[in-house]
């Protein structure tokens, strides 16, 4: 029995112990298979890791080469070569940096103004060439001018600020015989009246936003002076088609002098030849200042200033039966603010600071006439 006991009893304690050495030595016998196995891969990936970078060495280049450059350089980095540094230079001319600042003509509304104004300016015209007639007053005349283009503007100009959105130009000029520009009725004087044998030039600008056009014609009742008007007529047409961008003004200056010269007038049984004014001059025109500061004589010269793109110019000539050369007669023609000065410009009387504000408010640097303060 105990035998028999001792021997269950130690039967089961060797199953016991059989089982749990048999447990554990399973267990044992795994991990040093699983150490092996790692040791394995370990050896593995570090033969893959040495096969990959060997991919990554630049391969060099064959003599003769071969080897396209793809191959030799798989990333599409290459060699840098020597790098020079310089100074940095202007990248735009100056003409191109001041045709940059004008780029107002690829306006559509810019072009559509001017458009306007051209339109008026015609409509204008046309009634001046039909109604202009000998026994009219030049005041009459100057008046119905500048209320006809205030009435095709719709703007009467009566509000302060009006005639800076729109308006006359300048004071309309009105020039007889030997006059040459900027003469211009005002209310109080002696009326002049117009006379057969008078020639007058009409002036007149129309603005809409400050851009100005310029513009004049003349007038003769007598066909003596056909030729001169003829004489000036294609003088002007031919500054114009010889004008634009990148022409040197003496060329204009030069087309001009030699078609108007070209021109006699015989008067009461005299010949003259037409001659351009050498004292007056067309110009360019910049926004709310008739004169921008680029000046087209009728005679040629050495001036190689040149027209830029985006420049507005009037393109005018005056020609003469006379010695073709002007002096400045007494009179106003108009007034107008100095677009150089100041904008609050230091002013110690305070009447002439009401008048300065006036003239500001109203009508700017855009020259004026007719006018109370």
């Amino acid at each position: 029995m105990s035998r028999d006991g001792d021997g269950c009893l130690g039967n089961g304690s060797d199953d016991d112990e059989s089982d749990g050495d048999g447990e554990e030595g399973e267990v044992g016998a795994a991990s040093a298979d699983t150490g092996a196995t790692q040791k394995k891969r370990r050896k593995r990936n570090k033969k893959k890791s040495k096969k990959k970078s060997k991919t990554n060495v630049t391969t060099q280049q064959t003599s003769p080469p071969r080897i396209p450059l793809t191959t030799l350089f798989p990333s599409g980095n290459y060699p840098e070569g020597e790098v020079q540094s310089y100074l940095a230079t202007a990248r735009t001319t100056a003409a191109e940096v001041r045709s940059n600042s004008r780029r107002q003509w690829e306006d559509e509304t810019f072009l559509s103004n001017y458009r306007k104004a051209a339109e008026i300016h015609r409509q204008t015209r046309r009634w001046v060439q039909d109604t202009a007639k000998p026994g009219q007053t030049l005041q009459g005349l100057a008046e119905g001018i500048e209320d006809s283009v205030r009435a095709l503007l719709d703007n009467a100009g009566l509000e302060p600020g009006d005639a800076l959105k729109s308006g006359m130009g300048f004071p309309t000029g009105l020039c007889l015989n030997h006059q040459v520009a900027h003469y211009t009725p005002n209310p109080g004087q002696k009326p002049v009246v117009l006379q057969q044998q008078d020639v007058l030039t009409v002036d007149f600008g129309v603005h809409i936003n400050g851009w100005i056009l310029d513009s004049a014609f003349t007038m003769a009742f007598d066909p003596t002076y056909d030729n001169l008007l003829a004489a000036v007529k294609d003088a002007t047409n031919t500054g114009v088609k010889t004008a634009g961008i990148d022409v040197r003004i003496s060329d204009v200056s030069a087309a001009i002098q030699e078609v108007m010269e070209s021109y006699e007038v015989e008067i009461r049984g005299k010949t003259y030849r037409v001659k351009p004014v050498r004292n007056l001059s067309g110009h360019n025109i910049k926004q709310y200042h008739i004169h921008g500061g680029k000046s087209i004589p009728f005679v040629k010269n050495r001036d190689q200033t040149k027209m830029e793109e985006g420049e507005v110019f009037a393109i005018e000539t005056f020609g003469s039966t006379g010695r073709g050369y002007i002096v400045d007669d007494v009179g106003v023609y108009g007034y107008g603010l100095n677009h150089d000065a100041p904008l609050r410009a230091p002013v110690p009387i305070s009447s002439a600071k009401r008048l300065h504000k006036t003239i500001r408010d109203n009508f700017g640097t855009i020259v004026s006439a007719n006018w109370r303060a």
